[in-house]
């Protein structure tokens, strides 16, 4: 299996293990930045030269070798998972995606068929009940993770805990996870443990959020959009995520994590 969704810098200074929606954009950006002193001009997922990606043949032998080894600080981020979920409705159900299209063609179609959602038209500003459309699109997420129906789940909401466990079941260890929510600590951490041929100043680091400016925005605070039965199907889906990255479940309004996060349990729970 390898080490799919790794992306590693060409001067092998850290391992990084993406998480969609879990500010890969800015991550990705640092790290050809700390290699070439730049900025990749345009979307860092988008990037084939100038960082080492396992998507890409060439970079495959490189990862292996310097994983199995363990050479370098591997590290991955993530995020609220009620943040994170709501963040790929808006991104990938109701926006517009860069190339001008709806995301993999016939999804929306596909559910403003079967779940009766409703995603909203930009000529207009995007006007649709957001609560109700999320709630239908929640159901969707779960029937794809659960049942694989009316297809296999998409990388951006399925659970991070699946994603992380890959690095850990075929060989690999982290030596840092931190969150979205503490972006500028948890970097921070990482490139104080490391040697870069270029300096990395964070607070000169832009952003980069690929997905904003492209759909709807989000018109109330999280909580709005989890009723009962929302929140009972968030835990069905993301149950490993709140308990090893230390998220509250009983307040979505809290994105904040509750304590800290133990690298050796997450090692033993997604290492099976």
């Amino acid at each position: 299996m390898g080490f799919p969704g790794i992306w590693m810098t060409e001067s092998e200074s850290m391992v990084y293990r993406v998480v969609p929606k879990c500010a890969c954009s800015t991550i990705g950006q640092i790290m050809y930045f700390s290699d070439h002193g730049r900025f990749y001009e345009g979307d860092i997922h988008d990037a084939q030269e100038g960082l080492h990606k396992w998507a890409r043949e060439e970079s495959q032998g490189p990862i292996e070798a310097n994983v199995q080894a363990h050479r370098s600080l591997a590290f991955t981020c993530v995020r609220n998972p009620y943040a994170r979920i709501l963040s790929s409705f808006f991104d990938k159900i109701c926006g517009i995606q860069r190339n001008g299209r709806r995301y993999r063609g016939n999804l929306v179609p596909l559910l403003i068929q079967k779940y009766g959602i409703e995603v909203g038209d930009p000529e207009r500003g995007f006007e649709f009940d957001q609560v109700r459309s999320f709630r239908r699109f929640l159901l969707f997420a779960r029937d794809t993770i659960r049942y694989r129906r009316p297809m296999d789940p998409d990388i951006h909401w399925s659970a991070m805990s699946g994603h992380i466990s890959t690095f850990i079941c075929n060989g690999g260890r982290y030596d840092r996870i931190f969150w979205t929510e503490r972006f500028n600590d948890g970097m921070q951490s990482v490139l104080d443990s490391v040697e870069t041929p270029h300096p990395v100043v964070l607070s000169e680091i832009p952003r980069f959020n690929e997905s904003e400016g492209h759909g709807p925005k989000r018109a109330h605070p999280v909580s709005a959009y989890f009723d009962d039965l929302s929140m009972h199907l968030v835990y069905e889906i993301y149950k490993q995520d709140f308990e090893l990255f230390r998220y509250d479940f009983d307040n979505p309004d809290n994105k904040m994590p509750t304590g800290e996060i133990d690298l050796d349990e997450v090692h033993a729970k997604l290492g099976d």
